[in-house]
Order: C-alpha cells, then sequence, then structure tokens
C-alpha cells in the first residue's frame, strides 16, 4: 500500500525504510530539502518538499491513494493540522500524529486522530529503567486510564494457574516472559519459577495489584 509521511527527521526516515523494506511504496514530505539527506542512496519514495497541509503538496505526495498518513514532524500543531486535512479533505482513515505535549494528544485523540505522545512515552522508558520493578508501565493508553505492565510475584505464586491468579486479582495477564520469550496464556498456564508477568488494567488499580501479586496467595478454605 501507499503511505504518505510527513517529516524526514531520524523517526520519519526510519518509518519509511521500514516501510519501504516491506513492500510499501511511500512519499515523504519534508520543508527543508536537506532532511532527505537522511535517506539512503537506495530510497526509492517521492521526497517532496513542502508542507504536510498544503493541499498542492499532499497530492504530489500521492495522498489521494494513500491507506495511511503518518505527521512525525518536530512541530505539534503542523503534525495535527495535515493529520486532519488528510482525513477531512482527502478521505485517509488510517492517519497517526506524533503530539510532544501529551496532555493535547488526549484531546486530539478523544477527537478520533490517533497520537503518539513521545515526550510521555520517553519518559516511560526512561523511568522504566531507573524505577524498581513494576513502578511504570510498559505502555499506557493516550487518556492514560489503562496500562500494560510488568508485575513483580511472590515465589508462592509459582504453581498456580493464570486464570486463577487472574481471578484473585481481577485483572488480566496480557502475556507471560518465560526464559526469553513471549508467552500468550491459555486456561492451562501455569506460573512457572522464572516467569515474568505483565497484567493489563486500570492505572489507578495497579498500587493494589502489585501489593496482592507481591504477597502470597490466600490459601483456599
Amino acid at each position: 500500500m501507499h503511505i504518505v509521511i510527513m517529516g524526514c527527521g531520524r523517526v520519519g526516515s526510519t518509518l519509511a525504510h521500514i516501510l519501504e523494506d516491506n513492500g510499501h511504496s511511500v512519499a515523504i514530505i519534508d520543508r527543508d530539502p536537506q532532511a532527505f539527506r537522511r535517506l539512503r542512496a537506495g530510497f526509492r519514495g517521492r521526497r517532496v518538499t513542502g508542507v504536510g497541509f498544503d493541499r498542492d503538496v499532499l497530492q504530489e505526495a500521492g495522498i489521494e491513494s494513500a491507506a495511511a498518513y503518518v505527521a512525525v514532524s518536530s512541530g505539534d500543531n503542523s503534525n495535527i493540522i495535515s493529520a486532519r486535512v488528510a482525513r477531512e479533505t482527502f478521505g485517509v482513515d488510517n492517519v497517526v500524529a506524533r503530539i510532544y505535549d501529551s496532555r493535547r494528544a488526549e484531546v486530539y485523540q478523544r477527537l478520533g486522530i490517533p497520537t503518539v505522545a513521545t515526550v510521555r512515552w520517553t519518559a516511560d522508558q526512561i523511568l522504566r529503567r531507573i524505577l524498581p520493578e513494576g513502578a511504570e508501565p510498559l505502555w499506557r493508553d493516550p487518556t492514560g486510564t489503562v496500562v500494560l505492565a510488568e508485575v513483580a510475584t511472590n515465589p508462592a505464586w509459582i504453581g498456580t494457574r493464570a486464570t486463577k491468579l487472574e481471578e484473585t486479582v481481577g485483572a488480566r495477564v496480557a502475556f507471560i516472559n518465560r526464559m526469553g520469550e513471549a508467552l500468550v496464556t491459555k486456561s492451562d498456564t501455569v506460573v512457572q519459577e522464572g516467569d515474568i508477568l505483565h497484567v493489563i488494567a486500570a492505572e489507578n488499580d495497579m498500587d493494589r495489584i502489585n501489593k496482592v501479586l507481591a504477597a502470597a496467595p490466600e490459601e483456599d478454605h
């Protein structure tokens, strides 16, 4: 499929190369023609100089036949305006805009423009590496209400069925990392020594979940 990217910075150029390697056609837009130097010599996609909210520029990039539009320039306003033009003027359903301000990203998400709030994401990645296990989520939805988090478990949970653990903590075990491989839990999956559990739950419930799993399970009577 054809994909149009606005912004030929590190993110935009990396996306362009990955998409092209996966067999997609790509057009990349940037107001600075020098930015295209980030593209490899063999890049076959279109290089379009201009701004992504200019209709003529978008048409030159092939927006009318695009299956997706990605706005990853350095400006929040440019990204969201161009994403709206792509969707509302040219009817591209699959659009994503990078937004540095996570509060604004939340607003645009509610308006139906999927966003990636890079500051929040970067902060989460750093905090995951410097704080204790389970302190920061691996992922959170744009509203910040649902998270995917790695949780530490008391060794006493070993031998417990994942379904029983879910019932006890009131949260879904999204997957288990077992010996370096991701394992989607099934009805007969049992927690083993060395397993790293990842749960998906409401963010405001994570403190309770961590406390329950840090303690030994209560015995059934």
